[in-house]
């Protein structure tokens, strides 16, 4: 066929096929400019251009443009700007990036992956406006005729070589951004690292991309000469020329779910032992943490995302912070969920900053040096798992960057005149451990996590894992790891990995579950009890908020879609208020009174804690009064223990005070407030 040809065929098509799409473009030109054409509608009409389209774009293409702009619609608007898009293309061109080949450049192709890096809009000039400073004739001509000196003025009567003046004013230009595209991690074979590739994008597709975005990009694959630092060309890199991108908003789209599948989803659902189950398939090889491995199996479905009226999201993503001693299998389980969650980043606290974990304003040579937005680990986690282990080793600034990402699932980036906000709707499995490596059972937890009180509020779950020396346990634990040595098909999950990571998948995109009244008033019942347990008590702690009741809602909402029920039963209640509890118990309690206070979690501070540093605080300031501003340590111990306050305790809190910057200590053994 020739281009004649293809012209006929697509104007054919455009009457016949897709004329109302043509003048609802028309009615809303130009704030719509692209004319969405699915692969499969143009294949069914005309076979022979649609499998020309595949293998020589730029004819075809051609043809569906201007065949676009000669049609004869009925309104007075001029469609020389808009342009048609292809979209949805075979599996027969759908291809990775490290499986393009020397005779993919030309062809037209469609390539998956996660948006890495984004540069800014800029504007690129199309046709250069020239004009011949002989004869004074004015033409339009390509920027690279202009700058390689091959242009003649088109002055039969001139046809000189210049010189041209060129008139940037009436020149036509293009908007224009580079992406690069990376493969997606859950697609990598093990030890394979994700391959990049450059992605130009023009016109209104450089709208609404940004780090982070699952895509698919259909475009021709052209070569770019890779010069040396001399300026000589060393080789050739593929890039993709877009033509339309189609941007990936279901969750784990990318997991192919076969009729078979879904009869192997639905009837493992119907299992009386289902939780069990898939807890037990969570690190089988690790013995015990049932109520973590279950928590996990909650976070890896989670709830759906809550819109309102307002326009206020509630996050359905569940947060799970890991502490505890060493030993304990903590990054054996992160490793072991990164491998079965559908959609997951890992990374490790000691090598990670806050450009790593929320994006890094770097230059890009194939934007010609500007300054390109590089995506970090939450937004590309965005819609699944972003596992972070050894949070305790991360700068305190750098942990910073996680707060508006665990609570608004956004990240704000201001850089290098970059303004943006990128999504990252994600849960966030992390551990930690503990400030002096271990836990000291005598001391308020919440004073032995090395993490702001405003971070650790953010996590719905926080276990604390302690090993203690038990022989009964110990004996449990000893022979579990000696039987799976001995015989590795005692580690061998109940749940296979590949299923279980589509059941999550079937989960997350078909089930919305919503409170009945009875797992509602449930809940209420929990919150309730829980926030009048001590309300008689004079000066008594806050024993709960309302960020507590929200996560039981999450989580609740989390145990009936791994159900796969669209309805929150008194059951899924009842999970959920037992892993609050079972958490609660270890780092919600004041040790002095028993009592459930959230300042230990919110403001990293216990009312008992609270009070005593109100007193030593007085202390303090009454020694001082009587010593000429200084309060020897001595003194102050003395009226502490008069108060009733332990020497040790006082002592820790004096080093609480200091850390905070409450206290100094001009000279040894005298201290004086701030």
């Amino acid at each position: 066929m020739t281009k004649e040809d293809y012209l006929r065929v697509w104007e054919d098509y455009l009457q016949e096929r897709a004329y109302d799409d043509v003048l609802a473009l028309a009615d809303s030109f130009p704030d719509k400019r692209s004319l969405f054409i699915q692969f499969k509608s143009f294949e069914r009409f005309n076979q022979e251009a649609a499998d020309a389209l595949l293998d020589n774009p730029k004819d075809v293409l051609w043809a569906a443009q201007e065949s676009l702009h000669r049609l004869d619609i009925p309104l007075d608007v001029d469609l020389d700007r808009a342009a048609v898009r292809i979209t949805h293309l075979p599996p027969t061109a759908r291809l990775k990036a490290r499986n393009l080949r020397e005779y993919h450049p030309g062809k037209f192709v469609a390539l998956e992956g996660m948006v890495r890096m984004a540069s800014k809009v800029f504007d690129a000039i199309t046709d250069v406006y020239v004009t011949c400073q002989g004869c004074g004739t004015g033409f339009f001509t390509k920027p690279a005729r202009v700058k390689s000196n091959t242009v003649r003025c088109p002055n039969a009567s001139c046809d000189r070589p210049g010189p041209f003046l060129k008139d940037l004013d009436r020149s036509r230009w293009v908007a224009k951004r580079i992406i690069q595209l990376q493969e997606n991690p859950e697609g990598l074979k093990g030890g394979e690292l994700p391959e990049t590739i450059g992605v130009i994008l023009t016109a209104d597709l450089v709208e609404n991309i940004s780090p982070g975005n699952r895509v698919v990009v259909n475009g021709i694959v052209r070569l770019m000469e890779i010069k040396s630092k001399a300026g000589d060309t060393l080789d050739y890199e593929p890039y993709i020329e877009a033509n339309s991108v189609e941007v990936i908003e279901r969750e784990f789209e990318e997991i192919e779910i076969t009729q078979e599948d879904e009869a192997e989803i639905l009837a493992l659902a119907r299992s009386e032992t289902l939780i069990s189950d898939i807890t037990r398939s969570i690190a089988p090889t690790i013995y015990g943490q049932e109520e973590v491995k279950e928590a996990i199996a909650l976070q890896l479905v989670s709830s759906p995302q809550v819109p309102h009226s307002d326009g206020t999201t509630v996050r359905g993503d569940i947060h799970i912070l890991l502490v505890g001693d060493p030993g304990i299998a903590k990054s054996q389980i992160l490793k072991y969920v990164i491998g079965l969650a559908p959609r997951g980043v890992y990374t490790s606290g000691k090598g990670s900053s806050s450009a790593g974990l929320t994006a890094a304003a770097v230059k890009d040579e194939m934007a010609d040096g500007r300054w390109t937005l590089e995506a970090g680990a939450l937004p590309m986690a965005d819609m699944g798992i972003a596992v972070i282990d050894e949070l305790d080793k991360m700068q305190d600034k750098d942990r910073e960057a996680l707060h508006e990402g665990l609570e608004q699932q956004s990240i704000s980036i201001s850089k290098a005149g970059i303004n943006a906000t990128l999504r990252c709707r994600c849960s966030v499995l992390a551990a930690a451990n503990p400030k002096s490596g271990r836990f000291d059972r005598t001391e308020p937890i919440p004073g032995q996590i090395k993490l702001a009180p405003p971070l650790l509020s953010r996590f719905d779950l926080i276990f604390v894992l302690f090993d203690i020396p038990d022989q009964e346990e110990d004996n449990k634990i000893a022979s579990h790891i000696l039987r799976v040595d001995r015989d590795d098909t005692l580690a061998t999950p109940l749940v296979r990995p590949e299923m279980l990571r589509k059941y999550i998948a079937y989960a997350r995109r078909n089930i919305s579950p919503v409170l009945t009244d009875g797992a509602e008033i449930r809940l209420k019942e929990y919150y309730l009890n829980v926030r009048k347990k001590y309300d008689s008590a004079p000066n008594h702690p806050v024993p709960t908020t309302a960020r507590q009741l929200q996560a039981l809602i999450r989580l609740a909402k989390a145990s009936a879609r791994l159900r796969l029920s669209n309805h929150v039963d008194e059951q899924d209640a009842q999970r959920a208020i037992a892993l609050t509890d079972f958490c609660l118990r270890r780092v919600g309690i004041d040790p002095a009174t028993g009592q459930y206070d959230a300042g230990a979690i919110d403001v990293g501070v216990t009312k008992t804690q609270l009070n005593a540093i109100t007193i030593i605080r007085n202390i303090i300031r009454e020694v001082s009064e009587a010593n000429n501003g200084l309060a020897p340590v001595l003194d102050i111990l003395d009226a502490t223990k008069k108060a009733g306050l332990d020497d040790d305790r006082v002592e820790k809190n004096l080093d609480r005070m200091k850390q905070a910057a409450e206290l100094i200590e001009p000279r040894n053994g005298y201290y004086r407030l701030t």
